[in-house]
């Protein structure tokens, strides 16, 4: 075991959990052996830490926007400075390969923060309508609750925007992989955060994760994971009629038309598997069905064998790998069943990882899947593994009704040799997001789902006003 905190962090300061005897142990998905170890917070726990968040909303509400900026740009630079421990211990605890761990949540969580100090510097707080005016207030103290699979990331996402915006906030890290936002609360003390603002916990979402959203001391929920669970966060937030940003699952699409010349094609197929297979496809985002045209279907398939045999499965310390292994024994089955299940309703293996599995750890060979239609499980749920499903259109009138033929609607992907074209069948996918082109995440831009996939917006402007709320000054008409 390589990396243990004995307290979390409680209203600022390191505490010994209610249970002091209560730890999890976190598990290398690439080795099954202990990779650290949490204290485990009770309902007792979480709620403290809530009314620390609520003693210290007054003050930390009403601070200057410069003071919120300073600490966000002295969090960034803390994050950038311990960046190589933080991909590590992602690495570690998530097993995504620490190339990805870096650039995809260390970095990026890096440029939430800056650039939510930069726009809280300059936003409008307050503005005017006719004789009204109206002033942005902090929602409040926030309930965060973060998934396993983006831990950093989808933290840093939450907590860049709401401290911008003057809340106090309260992150409950998952069991499963709590090790970097245990490290990223020191990072927070260290750049000077007033007591009780941050509270960062690892607890078990049935009991402290749902104290947290039926708690008086709770104005908002951000959550992120499963469509299960936030259904379950959605309706205990409104027995108390509190708001609830909800990033849910994911069945994305990436629709190639028929305008495109085989080179580039090609890519677009290439691009399409590059997308489902990072963080071995643990990622709500990932582009998990490729719709292409019918009558290019074995073109797609080859395509998709060649760019598949680039992605390199195994150790995720090794700079060489592209794959790591599922973050659990439960999610590694779960991938398998899936796979298992589509071809018994009559999916076809179009092409799969070559190389021999680690001897140990979580790993499941990635698999492309053709013959693959809309009535199938694997063609509308959610995997969240390394598997590609290939699915035939006829038209573009059919490709849109392919992709918008699941309840989810966080992302997507367009490909034409006419970017106006792309925008116009964009336009017609029910989504949050959607990639012109291969057009990349841009950090500035509103984040969220439609259907199954959520309610609300992560970054940039409808980020911060996320945890803001409008109150309307009546004057006297002149």
């Amino acid at each position: 075991m390589n990396h243990e905190w004995k307290q979390h962090w409680l209203g600022g300061t390191w505490a010994v959990a209610s249970d002091p005897d209560a730890y999890y142990d976190v598990v290398n998905p690439s080795t099954g052996e202990i990779a650290g170890r949490v204290p485990h917070a009770s309902v007792d726990d979480a709620l403290a830490a809530l009314s620390a968040a609520r003693r210290a909303q007054n003050s930390w509400g009403s601070s200057d926007v410069k003071e919120r900026a300073a600490i966000l740009r002295a969090i960034a630079a803390g994050i950038r400075y311990r960046a190589d421990e933080l991909a590590a211990l992602i690495t570690a605890e998530v097993g995504t390969p620490v190339s990805m761990s870096k650039a995809l949540q260390v970095d990026l969580s890096a440029v939430f923060f800056d650039d939510a100090a930069a726009l809280v510097e300059e936003f409008a707080f307050e503005y005017s309508t006719g004789s009204t005016d109206v002033v942005l207030e902090p929602v409040g103290v926030v309930a965060a609750i973060v998934p396993w699979n983006f831990p950093l990331h989808q933290a840093a996402t939450k907590l860049a925007y709401a401290l911008a915006a003057g809340c106090t906030i309260v992150v409950k890290a998952s069991p499963v992989a709590p090790l970097a936002l245990f490290a990223l609360a020191e990072v927070m003390e260290e750049a000077g955060l007033p007591e009780g603002v941050v509270s960062v916990i690892a607890a078990d979402g049935s009991t402290a994760g749902e104290a947290m959203v039926c708690s008086p001391d709770t104005d908002l929920v951000s959550f992120t994971g499963s469509t299960g669970a936030g259904r379950r966060v959605a309706a205990l937030a409104a027995e108390r009629v509190i708001p609830a940003a909800l990033e849910l699952g994911g069945k994305s699409a990436s629709i190639v038309l028929d305008d495109l010349e085989p080179g580039a094609f090609a890519k677009a197929v290439k691009r399409t598997v590059s997308d489902c297979m990072l963080n071995a496809g643990q990622r709500c985002i990932a582009l998990s069905r490729l719709l292409v045209p019918r009558s290019r279907l074995q073109e797609a398939e080859q395509a998709a064998a060649n760019a598949l045999a680039r992605w390199s499965i195994g150790d995720p310390t090794s700079a060489a790998t592209t794959v790591g292994p599922m973050v659990s024994e439960v999610q590694r089955d779960s991938v398998t069943r899936h796979v298992d299940g589509a071809i018994r309703e009559g999916a076809r293996v179009a092409a799969q990882g070559s190389a021999e599995l680690p001897g140990r750890g979580f790993y499941v060979q990635p698999v492309i899947l053709a013959d693959v239609t809309i009535d199938m499980a694997v063609a509308t749920e959610e995997v969240f593994g390394p598997v590609l499903v290939i699915m035939a259109f006829d038209d573009e009138d059919d490709a849109v009704a392919v992709a918008n033929a699941t309840p989810y609607g966080l992302s997507g992907a367009i490909w034409s040799s006419d970017a106006e074209h792309a925008k116009a069948v964009a336009r017609r996918v029910r989504t949050g997001q959607i990639s012109i082109n291969g057009g990349v995440f841009d950090p500035k831009a509103p984040f969220g789902g439609r259907g199954d996939s959520g309610y609300g917006r992560e970054c940039g402007a409808s980020g911060l006003e996320e945890f803001l709320v409008s109150k309307a000054l009546l004057n006297v008409r002149s």
